[in-house]
């Protein structure tokens, strides 16, 4: 069966969450990824996760949500056998992503510009903390501290979210990003160079904030009392009345239970709404505690008004909605169920085929369809060039 990125070959030189993630969604899409990492040095997400078993086998949870549909072969760079091996997997490529600091490839002779040299049609995507210019530019970042520099953890109480949604913006925007410059090449032949920065990421995700920060006026209201979180008989209940008709439905729904409050359900615009926030407020904090989060949310689903009980994943994960999706891959005997692609398509769409490969599990094999004969092999292998 034929999935969108079938045929398309890439090389995989990330590590960690966010590259990894985005050659994911291409695996999953049908492409074939071989994932590269030094000998004796591998990528630190097989050893992260809550099996310690797992992580001693190099098979760590964190590995393994985006390891799978990928073939593994180590390869030291550091070697120029090694870096010979590597321009002759270029040459074979279609894709090439990496998220080493920038500037770190092109001093081993491996840059954007040798390596299209190699092969002009090469899509390169750098991923990095800061992108490839500027005075940040060699500066290393992980989730947490881009979260920091971005405002993100300001702008989220004070505290780190739980959840590292920059490194998985940042899989995703590389893989579109990846996506966007295969399908010019299919019109133009050209290969590109994609700079990929996660704090680029990371403001984007907060557009309007950004762009509320540069607009110099006076700062209206609070948000509206649609939008917010409301402790209920039991449990907590997020409501998301965010327009008007919205919140006209919140309110008559709210009157037919005895809470009626028919100036609350006036306003036409979201200034109108803003205006009254702390007013509603007070009222719905009333309203809510007399009843509990899952009877609330039912009854305000009835009347199309946008609001869920607040759940702990592991509740979320238990959901018969879940079952109506394509989300989880069970796993092989021993592994983690996986998330797969958070959409799906009618037909030949993403695919969780095969589990995560284990360290180095593929390198002769890659090495052999690149023409290698085994003595070649065992004598890279004997030079430390490969595990």
């Amino acid at each position: 069966m034929s999935r969108p990125f079938s045929g398309v070959r890439v090389l995989d030189l990330t590590h960690v969450l966010a590259g990894p993630f985005a050659t994911y969604q291409l695996a999953l899409l049908g492409a074939e990824v071989i994932k590269i990492e030094a000998p004796g040095r591998p990528d630190i997400a097989r050893t992260r996760g809550p099996d310690e078993g797992l992580n001693e086998r190099l098979r760590g949870v964190n590995y393994q949500a985006q390891g799978g549909n990928k073939r593994a072969m180590t390869l030291d760079l550091r070697t120029e056998a090694g870096r010979e091996v590597l321009r002759r997997l270029v040459a074979t490529a279609d894709v090439l992503v990496e998220n080493y600091r920038a500037g770190a490839l092109a001093g081993l002779g491996l840059g954007p510009e040798e390596l299209s040299a190699v092969n002009p049609s090469l899509v390169h995507c750098s991923m990095t903390g800061f992108g490839q210019r500027g005075p940040r530019a060699r500066v290393n970042a992980y989730d947490n501290v881009i979260q920091a520099a971005s405002g993100v953890i300001p702008r989220s109480g004070g505290r780190k979210p739980g959840v590292a949604f920059v490194d998985y913006a940042s899989g995703y925007n590389a893989a579109f990003a990846i996506s966007a410059a295969l399908f010019a090449r299919a019109r133009d032949g050209r290969g590109q160079r994609i700079d990929c920065a996660m704090f680029d990421t990371a403001l984007m995700l907060m557009a309007p904030s950004v762009a509320a920060e540069l607009h110099p006026v006076t700062r209206g209201p609070a948000v509206e009392a649609g939008l917010g979180s409301y402790a209920t008989a039991g449990g907590e209940l997020m409501l998301g009345a965010m327009t008007p008709e919205q919140n006209r439905r919140l309110w008559r729904a709210l009157a037919l239970e005895g809470h009626d409050h028919p100036r609350f359900a006036e306003p036409t615009t979201s200034s109108g709404l803003r205006a009254l926030g702390e007013e509603m407020r007070r009222v719905l904090r009333e309203v809510f505690a007399t009843r509990a989060a899952a009877e609330w949310e039912e009854l305000l689903h009835g009347h199309g008004v946008p609001a869920e009980r607040v759940r702990t994943l592991a509740e979320a994960l238990t959901e018969e909605q879940l079952a109506h999706r394509s989300f989880l891959a069970a796993g092989a005997p021993g592994d983690p169920a996986v998330p797969v692609a958070a959409f799906s398509f009618a037909h030949d769409g993403p695919r969780w085929d095969s589990p995560a490969p284990a360290f180095g599990e593929h390198t002769d094999e890659i090495l052999g369809e690149l023409g290698l004969s085994t003595a070649d092999i065992d004598g890279l292998r004997g030079a430390g060039v490969i595990a």
